[in-house]
C-alpha cells in the first residue's frame, strides 16, 4: 500500500515517483506525486488519456513538452499544465537537465497501484522498449487500469479485441493480476 513520502524509482524508463499525498489522505479525492524524470526522457506508454481523471502538472525544475490533443506546449518552472479527463496527451522532458513536476491526478481511483505495478514490472525485467509491460503482462494491466488509463490509439473496441485472447492467455498461465502483491508472489 502506498504512504506518503514513498519513492517508486522505474529502472526502464528513469522516472522517479514520490508520493506526496496518497488516495486514503485525501478520501479518494486526490493523489500528489512529484515525478523526476531524467533529460530526454519521457513516462512510458505514450499518447493516452484518463477517461475520468484530470491531471495537474507544475513544473518546479527543468523544461516538459506537453502535447494535448493537437496542441504542443513547452512549460519551465513555475509552469502548469492542466489536462482534462479524456484528452489525449503525453510529456517528456525536453530539457538538457533532469525534471521536476509536482502532479496531482483527481479523482486518485488506482493511480497508486498503477505506478507500483508498472515499477514492479520494470524491477522483474517484464517490461519491453521504453517500460510498456511484455504483452502478456500487459493485457492484464490494461484490463485492470482500464479506468485510470487507456491508450489514445488504436480505438478502445480494438484493444479490447486484440488483447481479449494474451489476457485469457496470460490468466491461464498462473499471472491472475498484475497488482504488486501478486509480482511479488511470483518473483
Amino acid at each position: 500500500m502506498a504512504y506518503a513520502g514513498q519513492t517508486l524509482e522505474n529502472p526502464a524508463s528513469g522516472e522517479r515517483i514520490t508520493i506526496r499525498q496518497t488516495a486514503a489522505e485525501t478520501d479518494g479525492e486526490l493523489l500528489a506525486i512529484d515525478l523526476e524524470l531524467p533529460a530526454d526522457r519521457r513516462v512510458p506508454g505514450g499518447l493516452h488519456l484518463h477517461p475520468l481523471q484530470e491531471e495537474r502538472f507544475e513544473v518546479i525544475e527543468g523544461t516538459m513538452r506537453f502535447r494535448m490533443g493537437r496542441e504542443r506546449i513547452v512549460a519551465g518552472p513555475g509552469e502548469v499544465v492542466v489536462v482534462p479527463p479524456g484528452m489525449k496527451h503525453d510529456f517528456a522532458n525536453a530539457g538538457d537537465e533532469d525534471a521536476l513536476v509536482r502532479v496531482e491526478v483527481r479523482p486518485a481511483l488506482k493511480m497508486e497501484q498503477l505506478f507500483e505495478t508498472a515499477v514492479g514490472l520494470a524491477e522483474q525485467g517484464r517490461t519491453m522498449w521504453g517500460g510498456i509491460p511484455k504483452p502478456l503482462d500487459l493485457a492484464l494491466f490494461v484490463s485492470e487500469f482500464e479506468d485510470e488509463v487507456q491508450k489514445a490509439f488504436p480505438p478502445r473496441w480494438l484493444q479490447r479485441l486484440v488483447l481479449a485472447p494474451l489476457a485469457w492467455l496470460a490468466k491461464r498461465r498462473g499471472s491472475a493480476r498484475t497488482a504488486p502483491q501478486a509480482l511479488d508472489a511470483r518473483a
